[in-house]
This record gives structure tokens, sequence and C-alpha cells, in this order.
């Protein structure tokens, strides 16, 4: 727990009347105490020093010094010449610290056994934390519980097996979570682990008076109670709530009745309802007054006549997008996608000529046309590398297709197989 100390650097024109208190905190915060400096030492913040203990000593750290005590002790109702407040012996030694860690690392060990004790005498408390003395001669047991318990055969059991002076210290759910720490929900560490001292009672009206939602998830806090800053700003809205009616939770219209939603009493506006319409009408309070006074005298207004309500806040002004759809040229992007698009036209190129091959004598003749015969046939030349498609399908199944109808304008090859050329060097048979 750290604690920023503003008076530090204040002058004074008397040294002796500077302030002899020093506040010490120990086991890492959760407890703080005041002590005399007796010495002739001046002990800075941060520091370690040894304190009067239980039938011992103890060791602590300096949180605070100076005119910032005396403020402390006045908020605490301490007095500064108070003869019961324990000195300050010396600076903490290397056997002090030695000893100190010594205790420290036994806490844990020992609240687990003090557990399991007060689960076996079935006592109904839960040990929060326990506190070992530097010394090891005193032990104090911080304890939770509902109802009274009588824990004295639990002290007995303590003393023989801990072989330490015992002291029970009952705490609330808000010091538990004080003692345990963390990070609430407005992204800081928690007020109860940090600078928050005396915990009052917070109940649900310091959030109807603030128009909070009653959601208990949201108003609670770590510790399974409402939060304790829902009481910081309470005294401003019970005093902004004053120049509020209180009986005006209901109006009486000429159409129908009107009904208080909520109170904003930053703008001083009262908010009304309607049973036949969903809107919300913002009145003055002067307007509300004088329906009130009208209704008293069996007198219903036609209208509530609200207020428009401005907010102060400035539009937001949307930014201007600027469209570079199209300015923004990626050249090897575009020469690969002109490289496959004409790759892939000319390999779609014999396909289409294919198709285009003439069935009949009127369509037009290709230059690949000209050089068949007029029976259809290829002349006599030597083989060349075709493409498998252009290549005649033979030897295929024959497969369950309708007869087509032949077209008779179209020429029949020769039924001898060969070319018309051969006919004049080969004489008929006589």
């Amino acid at each position: 727990m750290n604690v920023h100390d503003w008076l530090v650097n204040l002058p004074f024109s008397d040294p002796e009347s500077n302030c002899k208190i020093v506040e010490v905190s120990f086991n890492n915060g959760s407890r703080k105490d005041y002590f005399r400096n007796t010495t002739v030492h001046f002990f800075e913040k941060g520091e370690m020093i040894a304190v009067e203990g239980v039938n011992g000593y103890d060791v602590g750290e300096v949180n605070a010094t100076g005119e910032l005590v005396r403020l402390q002790l006045k908020k605490h109702e301490i007095r500064e010449e108070d003869p019961e407040l324990k000195k300050i012996l010396r600076r903490a030694s290397e056997t002090d610290l030695a000893k100190w860690a010594e205790s420290k690392a036994r806490e844990k060990e020992v609240l687990i056994r003090s557990r399991a004790v007060a689960r076996q005498l079935k006592l109904e408390l839960k040990m929060a934390e326990v506190e070992i003395q530097a010394d090891g001669r005193k032990a104090t047991f911080f304890y939770i519980a509902d109802d009274r318990v009588d824990f004295r055969e639990l002290i007995k059991i303590y003393a023989s097996d801990f072989k330490v002076k015992v002291e029970m210290k009952q705490i609330g759910a808000r010091q538990e979570a004080g003692k345990v720490g963390g990070i609430g929900s407005c992204g800081r560490e928690l007020c109860c682990s940090t600078w928050l001292t005396d915990f009052k009672s917070v109940n649900t009206n310091a959030a109807r008076y603030q128009n909070l939602s009653i959601n208990q998830t949201k108003l609670s806090g770590q510790c399974g109670r409402l939060k304790c800053c829902l009481n910081y700003e309470l005294d401003t809205y019970l005093d902004g709530l004053q120049n509020f009616p209180n009986d005006c939770d209901m109006l009486e219209m000429a159409r129908s009745r009107a009904f208080l939603v909520k109170k904003d009493i930053f703008r001083n506006l009262m908010w009304y309802t309607m049973p036949d319409s969903t809107k919300q009408y913002p009145l003055t309070i002067e307007r509300v007054l004088k329906i009130k006074a009208l209704n008293k005298q069996g007198v219903r207004p036609e209208e509530l006549e609200p207020v428009e309500v401005a907010t102060k806040q400035p539009k937001e002004i949307e930014p201007e997008y600027v469209d570079l759809v199209g300015q923004i040229s990626l050249r090897s992007l575009e020469k690969n996608s002109r490289k496959r698009r004409e790759r892939g036209q000319q390999q779609q190129q014999p396909r289409r000529d294919d198709r285009a091959r003439p069935n009949g004598p009127n369509q037009e003749r290709g230059p690949r046309d000209e050089q068949r015969g007029p029976g259809g046939n290829q002349p006599n030349r030597p083989n060349q590398n075709r493409p498998q498609q252009n290549r005649p399908q033979q030897n295929r199944p024959q497969q369950n297709r309708p007869p087509q109808q032949r077209n008779p304008n179209q020429q029949r090859p020769p039924q001898n197989g060969g070319n018309q050329n051969n006919d004049n060097n080969n004489p008929p048979q006589q």
C-alpha cells in the first residue's frame, strides 16, 4: 500500500515542532499502527525498524512521517501525547530481519492447521489470516463469523500446538477483501486495501438515489457486498434532490395519467411516461408543480408541454474516405493475369476450329478443308504430329444413339475406299 507524502518538503521554522509519531505498516500493509520516535534517528519512508511488541519486539516498515502523520492522528482521534503509544526501539538489524523472515514463513502452515482444527471442532467461523510477531512469541488470528463463537477450546489447542500467545480478532468481509487485495472494476487497486480505514454500511437506497439500476453483479465488490464507492457521491445527490417535489409520482392528464420514470438532478428535469405511448417526456420542476396544482383543483390539462433536451456534446464529423479503387496498379499481378488469359485462349483455339468445321456444301470452307479431297479424305502424305483431338476416333463401341437422317445433298465417298486420283493409274479389269 503505497502512500504519497505530499507534506514531506514542507519547511518548518521550528524543527522541534515536527511530529514525533511514525506510522508503521505490518504484513504488507494489511495492518497499520502508530509508534513514538524516542531515538535520535530520523526514519524515512520504506525503512525497516524494530518496535515494541507483546512481550518482545516486532519488525515493520515506515509508512509515513512528519505532518501527514499528525493529520492521520487527528482523523483517528489519537492524541499525540498519549502515553500508551508504544515506542520505536531501533533500526532493524540483520538478526532481526532473519528472525522476521523465519516467522513469516510459518504463517501459511499455521493458517492451514488452524482451519483444520476449527473444522474438527465444528465452529461456524472462517479463518482469514494469521499474523505472527517477528520474534515468534505471539500470533494474531483474524476470523470471520456471523454469530458469536465460543472459541475457548480453540485457543487452548492453538497455544499448545503452535507454542505462541494467541490473540483472536474478528473482522468483516470488507476487511478480508482489504487484506487479500485486488483490482476493482474502475481499474485501480481496491480502496479497502489502500486508504479506506472505516467501513460504513451500504444499502440499495444509495443506488436508487443515484438512478442506478439495481444489478447485483455490477453493484457488488470482491467482498460480495455493495461497493463502498456508492457512498462517495451520495451526499451530492441528496443535496440535489432537495429541490424536487416528493408527491409528484403521478400526474392526471386529459387523456390518461403520466407516471414518473426518473429524476435528472443535473438538468433539474423530471421524466414522465404515459400508458398509451412508449415515449418519455422531460418536464421542468415548475411545470410539474403547476400541473399538480391544477389536479388539486380538479383540472386536467391537455398537454404535458415537455422541453427539448439538447446535448452539449459536439457532433462527430465522419471522416471523408478517398476512393482509391482503380488508382493503384499492381503491374506484376496484371502481367501474370494477362499471360494466363493468353495461354487459355491459345488452348481453346483448336477446339473452336473443330466445332466450326462445315457439314454441308453451302458453308464456307476453311484453309484446312481446302486441303481435303472432294470425298473429305486427306491426301497421301507422311504422318505428322497431330494433336490427339484432331485424329479420327475409331474402334469405339457403338452407343445407343437414335438414327440420324442423312442429308441427300451431302456427297458420298467412293466405295473402293481409295482416292479418286488412283482411278487413272489402275484401268478396270476385263
